[in-house]
C-alpha cells in the first residue's frame, strides 16, 4: 500500500470524524478557564494553545478543500509565521471563545467536505499539506482524524491514548505510516496490531516487528507512550511527524 484508502469506507471516516469531533468537545466543554491556562502535555503550549491550533488546523484543511473544489490551489497557512501568530493569540481567550471556535471551525470543515460530495471527482484532486506534502483531497479526512484524536489526547483532560477506539487507532496508523514515508530518517518498523492489522512505518534499517494493541502502537508512533509500553520497540524513540 502506498497511502492509506478511504476512498470505499470515506463516509464512514467521516462518521468517525463526527464522532471524534463530539468527544473532544464533550471533554472540553467543563474545562474552566483556569485550566485551558494550564500546561498542556506538549512542552511548551498550555490546553489553549493545543485549543487555539486544532480550530486554526481545521479552517486551514478548509482552505485546501476550497482549493480542491475550485481547481484554484490554496495554502493552509499564509506563512509559518502567520500560523504561529495565530495559535498564540487564540490561546490567550477565554474557555468559551475557545470551546466556541472548536466548534464552529469544525463544522466550517464539515461543510467544506459536503462540498466535495457535489463533484465526487474534486476528491482526487490534489492539495498540499503544511510542510509540502501533496495528498489527495480525500485523505484530508484521515488527516484531520489524527489531529483531533491525538490533539485530544494532549489536552490532559482525562482521554488518553488508550481511550482510543480500536478502529480509529488502526486508521491512524495507516496516517502515520503514510507520512513517514515521505520522511528518509524514518526507521524502518513492522506494525502487528492485535486486531490484524499490518503495516510498515518508515524505510531505513533492517527494522523492527513490534506487536500490540492498535491503540497503543498509536502512541508510541506519535511519542505519547514511552517505548516500554510495547515488546520489540529496543527503547526506539521515533522521530516527530
Amino acid at each position: 500500500m502506498t497511502e492509506p484508502s478511504p476512498d470505499a469506507r470515506l463516509v464512514e471516516l467521516r462518521d468517525l470524524l463526527t464522532a471524534a469531533t463530539q468527544r473532544l468537545l464533550g471533554s472540553t466543554i467543563v474545562v474552566t478557564d483556569e485550566e485551558w491556562a494550564a500546561p498542556s502535555r506538549l512542552p511548551g503550549w498550555s490546553r489553549a494553545h493545543v485549543a487555539s491550533h486544532v480550530a486554526r488546523q481545521a479552517d486551514g484543511f478548509a482552505r485546501l478543500v476550497d482549493g480542491a473544489a475550485t481547481g484554484v490551489r490554496r495554502s493552509m497557512y499564509a506563512s509559518p509565521e502567520v500560523r504561529s501568530a495565530e495559535i498564540d493569540d487564540g490561546a490567550t481567550r477565554s474557555g468559551l471563545a475557545l470551546q466556541t471556535d472548536l466548534d464552529t471551525s469544525a463544522g466550517r470543515l464539515a461543510g467544506a467536505f459536503e462540498r466535495l460530495d457535489s463533484d465526487t471527482a474534486t476528491w482526487s484532486a490534489s492539495v498540499e499539506m503544511r510542510g509540502g506534502l501533496v495528498v489527495p483531497a480525500r485523505l484530508l479526512p484521515l488527516g484531520r482524524l489524527f489531529e483531533v484524536e491525538i490533539h485530544h489526547v494532549d489536552l490532559g483532560v482525562g482521554y488518553d491514548v488508550e481511550h482510543l477506539e480500536p478502529e480509529v487507532a488502526e486508521w491512524l496508523m495507516e496516517w502515520v505510516a503514510f507520512r513517514a514515508r515521505a520522511r528518509d530518517e524514518f526507521p524502518r518498523v513492522e506494525l502487528h496490531a492485535d486486531s490484524g492489522l499490518s503495516t510498515v512505518v518508515g524505510q531505513v534499517g533492517d527494522g523492527l516487528v513490534v506487536h500490540g494493541p492498535a491503540p497503543v502502537l498509536v502512541g508510541w508512533l506519535t511519542n505519547r507512550l514511552d517505548p516500554d509500553a510495547l515488546a520489540g520497540t529496543r527503547g526506539l524513540r521515533l522521530p516527530s511527524l
